[in-house]
């Protein structure tokens, strides 16, 4: 239906979509048959009568009207009316009514005294900034007769809102609800891409002062990765504010974390502005992004499967139990995207008995490009690297419980074996955090979906669960300082509607204290003795084999448990400087650390003088396999340059001579 409307006036609108022409000829207009100048017949108000118009807060309008249409008929024949008639449906009811009671204030302007009125541009603009990303997701332009500087008039000049009475109306709705009914009001449905990405940025238009839209790449089908970020300065990363994410669809066909996600969002501009003390301190102090899809080429396979067995024609209807496991799981090519990561477990493994081997920012191995990397996960990967993320929740279905890292087994030929981090008390807690959050993760029903982690209370190191390599959580650990779990939302992967309120109970309080729980720990900058950040600098806690390193700025972030830990500060050609630390149990903000190096002479280091090291973190794609193909074409006229190999860097960096059968194919 939707498709047909849009061609339907798509193709009206290229021969018509502009202003009607006055047609009288000039020998007509000298006898007084008609004029050029319809303002001159001098108009008079009559009764507004039509029908998508009806419903304004006046009555009487004036013909020829702003358009020019020189009466009812003519309007109502025009583009203008005929896209004020479809509108709900282009636009899947987004800024409905609002653009249609803006179109009719043009379309069919208020009269009084004989006077026409103009809608108020102040209005036409707000409108426009809020509504715009609705168009922009059906590839539509914003009409030419809601051009807010040619048919609207200011303030000063006179001019009528055409919005007043929706606003009043919905004023009073809202004052008429009782304490005890929810203030932040959020229609719990499924979103399809297109109604997501138009979500996401309505969201970030009505708190453009906290929130702010961005996209992270593009999936293999050309989809948008859009990031929604929460923060009082949108936009850029600020000192001592700790970063969080949290990532859902992943797997394309568990779907109640994108939708949870999109909820969430809805949620923190609405009680920010609302004035909810609590959310407006949670996003002051932090930085959240959102990734609500990391998978929403798997999405819509599974929900168009959904869809499809929905149809009255089919035998066999299960409803959303049609998709069950696997359809949608992966991306557009087939990819598992949580088994597609760099595998730096393995490399861990290998190394950890080495006295000097760091284990935290392994680089990625060049290897790994030499295999098939999804779009989606080389776009996450950049996304983790650029920003200095603290802790991340990634949200899936299956199952009802909280698994953290490692998810891949110290000995792969044990599926199931605990394999604990050198963080492995810190990941329990944050772990326990959501799942005693939650209403029913942590319970101890032995009847219910997740029962058989009830040992455990709802948590559990991810290779004693299941292992495998190449998953985004020990990605993140040991790549970056981010710590990172995996929430297994519950038993049903693509649960019905009715189902979408209840789990968003279950698990708004869940998701906040997560959320919260980055204010633990330890926070601070490294400088030198002039007062000037120290970028790369690393932190050190003794017993805890794993560091963390300061940002662009020299601010860092510790989470640690409650206890005594000695913490020392460290950069190359500056002095090292430890510090005793106590943290309370009753602590409820991270503890403020500074440390202040002075350079000292760098000493030779034999690892300077050996073969520079091919793998290094700073090395990302470094054979251009995808950077490549965003390069602009050879235009006319250009030199064309003789196009080499993606294994040809490769060689070319280590100084190794490359095989005579892969010459052979130059």
């Amino acid at each position: 239906m939707r498709l047909g409307l849009s061609v339907l006036f798509l193709s009206l609108t290229k021969s018509c979509w502009c202003a009607p022409q006055q047609t009288c000829h000039p020998g007509d207009e000298l006898l007084g048959r008609c004029s050029n100048n319809a303002f001159e017949e001098k108009p008079t108000c009559s009764e507004l009568n039509l029908g998508y118009c009806n419903d304004m807060e006046y009555s009487r309008t004036m013909f020829p009207n702003i358009l020019g249409h020189q009466n009812r008929f003519e309007a109502e024949s025009g583009a203008e009316y005929l896209l004020l008639s479809v509108i709900h449906g282009l636009l899947n009811g987004e800024c409905s009514p609002e653009i249609r009671l803006l179109g009719c204030s043009v379309v069919a302007s208020p009269c009084q005294n004989d006077k026409l009125i103009k809608p108020c541009r102040s209005t036409c603009e707000a409108l426009r900034k809020d509504c715009i990303h609705a168009f922009e997701a059906i590839e539509m332009a914003w009409p030419y007769f809601l051009d807010c500087d040619r048919f609207f008039a200011s303030d000063q000049e006179g001019c009528f809102d055409p919005l007043v009475g929706l606003r009043a109306r919905q004023e009073l709705a809202m004052s008429s609800l009782s304490p005890e009914e929810p203030s932040t009001i959020i229609q719990f449905t499924y979103t399809s891409n297109t109604q997501m990405y138009s979500l996401l940025k309505r969201t970030a238009a009505k708190c453009s002062h906290i929130a702010n839209v961005y996209s992270i790449g593009r999936s293999t089908e050309g989809r948008d990765l859009l990031v929604i970020e929460f923060t009082n300065n949108p936009g850029q990363h600020e000192l001592l504010e700790p970063e969080i994410k949290l990532v859902g669809n992943m797997h394309g066909n568990e779907v109640l974390g994108r939708q949870l996600l999109l909820y969430l969002a809805q949620y923190l501009c609405s009680e920010y502005n609302l004035g909810n003390q609590r959310i407006q301190a949670l996003i002051n102090t932090t930085r959240i992004h959102i990734l609500a899809s990391m998978n929403p080429d798997g999405y819509e396979l599974a929900a168009s499967e959904v869809e499809d067995n929905n149809d009255p024609e089919l035998s066999n209807q299960e409803g959303h139990l049609l998709n069950g496991w696997t359809n949608g799981r992966t991306n557009a090519q087939n990819i598992d995207l949580n088994r597609n990561f760099p595998d730096l477990t393995s490399v861990f493994y290998r190394n950890r008995r080495s006295r000097h081997y760091r284990i935290d920012h392994i680089p990625i191995p060049d290897a790994y490009w030499f295999g098939k990397v999804a779009p989606e996960t080389y776009a996450v990967m950049k996304w983790i690297r650029s920003l200095p993320f603290v802790q991340s929740a990634s949200l899936h279905g299956g199952e009802l419980v909280i698994s953290y890292p490692f998810d891949f087994s110290r000995h792969p030929q044990e599926e199931r074996m605990f394999s604990p981090t050198p963080d492995e008390q810190v990941l329990k807690q944050l772990a326990r955090t959501y799942a005693d959050a939650h209403t029913t993760m942590s319970n101890n029903d032995t009847e219910r979906c997740g029962a058989s982690f009830y040992r455990t209370r709802g948590i559990i190191n991810g290779a004693l669960w299941y292992s495998f390599a190449g998953g985004m959580s020990d990605f993140n650990y040991l790549h970056t300082n981010c710590l990172e779990i995996t929430v297994e939302l519950g038993c049903d992967k693509f649960p019905s509607e009715a189902e979408l309120y209840p789990e968003w109970k279950r698990n708004k309080e869940a998701l906040l204290s997560f959320m919260e729980s980055v204010h633990r720990g330890i926070k601070g900058v490294v400088k030198d003795v002039d007062g000037n950040g120290i970028k790369g600098a690393t932190i050190s806690v003794r017993g805890i084999r794993k560091d963390v390193t300061t940002a662009e700025d020299g601010d860092y972030w510790r989470l640690l448990n409650p206890g005594t830990h000695i913490m020392t500060a460290t950069a190359k050609g500056f002095s090292r400087v430890s510090k005793r630390v106590h943290l309370p149990h009753n602590m409820n903000r991270a503890g403020r650390v500074d440390f202040v190096l002075e350079k000292v002479p760098v000493e030779p280091d034999i690892d300077d003088h050996l073969f520079p090291t091919v793998d290094t973190w700073d090395r990302f794609d470094p054979y251009n396999q995808f950077e490549r193909y965003t390069e602009p074409d050879v235009g006319e006229g250009a030199i064309e340059r003789e196009e080499k190999p993606w294994w040809w860097n490769y060689f070319s960096q280590s100084g190794i001579s490359p095989p005579h059968w892969l010459l052979r194919n130059v």
